[in-house]
């Protein structure tokens, strides 16, 4: 979903504005670009966080360097992805949290010279699992019914009918579901499989066995689980040590009229591979997510039957954005109380210098 414009969304809003401020209240900084206040805050969450302090709003363009270097030795968080190198770390006296609402941890900040200051670096990302997941389940029942063939093949006249027409289609009710990667989005599309009795194996080197099967799935390595499952759903995030992790002789892996739904970053496939696969007719696949974006209009993968295209809208709703301040918002009140955080997700020292995420250009 792209962003609306100051004209789409009424009034256009000035590009810097502040709310009225109690003295002594808490200051928060809002620069949330490419997201905006209205997109991420319905009006009671929007009461809310003006509740907690008074705001100084960037919404149509990046906080100026000049607001936010003024405003900064007073701020005790800031909502959005402004720039944070240690030196503008060590000038913020009072700053307590910084909240990404873009969805990835960008290296903008100085996470270190964050955690050395106890400051909480989070990113409201949890928002999106609901609607990724969901897209994803819809796109595997396409391609394993052929639904969306079906539909094309009856619009060209060139139909068949009855068992002739699901040759090649199978239930997805049963069938063994690989999962690579299990945070938020996976254990979301866990829950939306239990109905279906899907047997799921799970591979996240970054998750221990138990957690794995306390969330009903079994843990499995990479080529177990890809020889085991009729459907592979990749929500793995990129990092330092997984680009093309599934290469062409791991999607050979997948069984011939298998399913593979690509939702998380695409560097975790090697895109080419997975369009030869695709085009020799041994793999359907769902892909929402591009090397690059926008797709190049002369790219192959445009042109191949077996393939559902989908332009990088899964989780891109209008529910998942006001669930971005939601979060936020909640968790920015328990941090203002002296509380840890615990409806974002965190960065962790052990992890956050290996991924690998590129900032949203996109709505």
């Amino acid at each position: 979903m792209s962003g609306a414009s100051a004209a789409q969304r009424g009034a256009a809003a000035p590009a810097v504005s502040d709310t009225p401020r109690v003295p002594g209240a808490p200051l928060i900084l809002i620069d949330p670009l490419p997201r905006t206040l209205a997109m991420i805050c319905d009006p009671p969450t929007r009461a809310k966080l003006e509740s907690l302090g008074g705001l100084v709003v960037s919404d149509e363009r990046r906080m100026p360097d000049e607001q936010v270097e003024t405003n900064l030795p007073e701020a005790v968080a800031i909502v959005g992805q402004t720039d944070l190198p240690a030196d503008r770390i060590a000038r913020a006296r009072k700053l307590r949290a910084v909240i990404n609402v873009e969805g990835n941890f960008l290296p903008n900040v100085d996470y270190a010279a964050c955690r050395e200051r106890g400051i909480h670096v989070l990113v409201a990302s949890p928002a999106f699992a609901g609607a990724v997941a969901e897209a994803a389940l819809a796109m595997a029942i396409d391609l394993a019914r052929g639904i969306g063939a079906a539909d094309r093949a009856m619009r060209a006249g060139a139909e068949t009918y009855g068992l002739e027409s699901n040759a090649g289609a199978f239930l997805l009710a049963g069938a063994p579901v690989g999962i690579v990667g299990f945070g938020d989005l996976g254990r979301a599309l866990r829950r939306l499989l239990a109905p279906l009795g899907c047997p799921v194996r799970v591979h996240d080197p970054w998750l221990p066995d138990l957690v794995i099967r306390r969330e009903g799935a079994e843990p499995a390595g990479l080529h177990e689980l890809l020889r085991a499952s009729r459907v592979v759903f990749v929500f793995a995030a990129a990092t330092s040590e997984n680009a093309a992790m599934l290469g062409e002789h791991e999607l050979r892996q997948i069984a011939p009229g298998g399913v593979l739904c690509l939702m998380s970053r695409a560097n975790v496939v090697d895109f080419d591979a997975l369009v030869r696969v695709v085009a020799e007719g041994r793999l359907r696949a769902a892909v929402d997510v591009f090397p690059e974006e926008p797709l190049a209009a002369d790219h192959p993968i445009r042109e191949l039957d077996g393939v559902l295209l989908s332009p990088h809208r899964a989780g891109g709703m209008p529910e998942a954005f006001l669930e971005i301040g939601r979060l936020a918002v909640a968790d920015l009140e328990l941090v203002l109380r002296g509380l840890p955080p615990v409806a974002c997700r965190r960065a962790e020292a052990e992890t956050v210098a290996r991924l690998r995420s590129r900032p949203v250009e996109r709505s």
